[in-house]
């Protein structure tokens, strides 16, 4: 059985080199919530990994994913790069091009946990892209060379945006800044993985395939993309930019 869970059991991403091992898990006060919100998805789903261990004793691989990414992406917590880099224009940059980021195509991941069915693998492991593989420039240079439309990257500090109230990984999707409580979420350790053949596609092809899959989907929907900062609210933040360095 192969049960996918998340990084996000995890309680602590404050030090680099999590892995399988040595990481705190995330608890409930009430094991018997149900509902699903940021404090208790992470916890619901070490209780699910909990539940399919119980069940079906040494017979369970389970799978950590990071932020998945791709075509067909629902969330737009990726594809918001792309997309707003492609709409061209000046786009509001967290951070420092340098700030890494873990993320897994969603191709990949699931042509490994084909190959962990296979092999009847189990354990668990952390399934993202290798610590250091990716950077938040990364994603803006494969995003601005697959778009057709000129844009201009404005790289802001974290100290700055968490000024301006620019929320990391919702408003500034698959970045947290490189230093506070979350450092380590993009030095998550896969080791484990790759060692049993995780593999990871190029940042441009994810970006390209991505890009191109979001251009087919209706017009409503392109309009209205579910993760990012919003245009008013980017273009705010990037005049209180340019005052203060005026």
């Amino acid at each position: 059985y192969l049960f996918v869970s998340t990084i996000s059991v995890y309680s602590d991403f404050s030090q680099p080199g999590l892995d399988e091992q040595a990481g705190p898990i995330g608890t409930l006060d009430d094991p018997s919530v149900e509902q699903v919100t940021g404090e208790t998805y992470g916890p619901l789903k070490a209780l699910c990994e909990q539940a399919a261990e119980a069940a079906m004793p040494g017979r369970v691989c389970t799978v950590r994913p990071g932020l998945i990414v791709g075509p067909r992406d629902r969330s737009d917590r990726f594809t918001y790069w792309p997309v707003r880099i492609d709409r061209g224009g000046e786009v509001l940059c967290p951070g420092s091009a340098a700030d890494r980021v873990q993320v897994i195509d969603v191709r990949d991941l699931a042509q490994w946990c084909i190959t962990c069915l296979e092999q009847k693998v189990t354990g668990t492991y952390n399934a993202t892209s290798t610590p250091g593989m990716f950077t938040m420039g990364d994603i803006m240079a494969a995003s601005q060379a697959a778009s057709s439309n000129s844009s201009s990257l404005t790289w802001v500090p974290s100290t700055f945006l968490e000024e301006h109230e620019v929320q990391p990984w919702s408003e500034m999707p698959a970045w947290f800044p490189a230093e506070g409580e979350m450092a380590g979420f993009a030095e998550v350790s896969v080791a484990a993985a790759t060692q049993l053949g995780l593999t990871f596609r190029p940042m441009a092809d994810t970006v390209k395939d991505t890009l191109a899959w979001f251009a087919t989907l209706p017009q409503e929907r392109q309009a209205q993309l579910r993760a990012g900062i919003a245009p008013d609210k980017e273009s705010q933040v990037l005049e209180a930019w340019r005052v203060k360095n005026a």
